[in-house]
């Protein structure tokens, strides 16, 4: 088996479980705040980046010196934040609805890319930008005489994780993606601490059995999904994402009687399909600079 067939595997393992932890994150917000559920998902996933660290060249120290502290701060508080706000729209928008509108994230990035990072945007992903917001406008179309203004959780959702990967790209200039993923674990898991236990709430047995597998299931996906991108480019990995979609659709309509619109059907395709393209021609323009450079 190939390095690059092992990748494909790790980044389907780690799409599947990301898919298998969500739901089950969902279950759990029906009951219980999301802000708790999260902290004790990031007290898990902090302790996992911590060991990974140790066991790194150099150890903590050497994993968490860092040349852009504040972005990384940011960071580690966009993603917190972000597991919150994803959280909350599985419990009150729906699983299948949520990760169709969440699809047009990398579409968000590519038009947040032009002022921050000063990336150049051509015609064609001009195109795809406007296809992809096309598509979220039918996702979010009314379906009867008023807008479910909860879905305006999602859109914000949305954004905030296209923050997160823009201060995530300007932060890799600099550092390491191992000191960017040490930071994400414990500023999120600190951040998580001061807020949580104003939300403690008491579970049962049974639902404490529910989170200890959202925990297993954070620390394992996060781990595949870190040997993908050991053999795998950014752009190889992110069309495989929308298989999130799939899974949402499926375990939505199996498990907890989502039902799906033509229009969050139709809208779905077109924002997947605008958002391939883009990874695609972003990938293709990289690698020319590169190569004239």
């Amino acid at each position: 088996m190939t390095s690059k067939t092992q990748g494909y595997i790790f980044a389907l393992l780690a799409i599947t479980i990301f898919s298998l932890q969500d739901a089950i994150s969902k279950h759990l917000a029906t009951a219980y705040p999301p802000i708790f559920v999260t902290m004790i998902r990031y007290w898990a996933f902090a302790l996992f980046t911590i060991i990974l660290a140790a066991k790194m060249r150099g150890g903590i120290k050497a994993t968490a010196r860092t040349k852009r502290p504040l972005l990384q701060v940011t960071r580690g508080v966009l993603l917190a934040v972000q597991v919150v706000l994803a959280i909350t729209c599985f419990a009150m928008i729906g699983l299948a609805r949520s990760q169709a509108i969440f699809s047009a994230t990398p579409i968000l990035i590519a038009l947040l890319a032009m002022p921050i990072l000063g990336e150049r945007v051509g015609w064609r992903r001009w195109a795809a930008i406007g296809a992809g917001l096309f598509g979220v406008l039918l996702i979010l179309k009314p379906e009867g005489e008023f807008f479910d203004v909860k879905l305006l959780l999602a859109v914000i959702s949305c954004f905030n994780f296209a923050f997160y990967v823009i201060a995530t790209r300007l932060v890799s200039r600099d550092d390491s993606s191992m000191t960017s993923f040490f930071y994400t674990g414990v500023v999120g898991g600190v951040t998580m601490t001061l807020v949580g236990p104003f939300y403690w709430s008491w579970m049962s047995s049974g639902d404490w059995v529910w989170m200890a597998l959202v925990c297993v299931t954070s620390i394992s996906s996060h781990y595949f999904l870190i040997r993908a991108y050991d053999v795998l480019d950014a752009a190889a990995v992110q069309p495989l994402t929308y298989l999130s979609l799939v899974y949402a659709s499926v375990i939505g309509m199996a498990v907890y009687d989502e039902t799906l619109s033509l229009n969050t059907i139709i809208g779905s395709i077109i924002v997947v399909a605008a958002g391939i393209f883009t990874v695609w021609r972003e990938h293709v323009v990289g690698s020319r600079a590169t190569a004239a450079n």
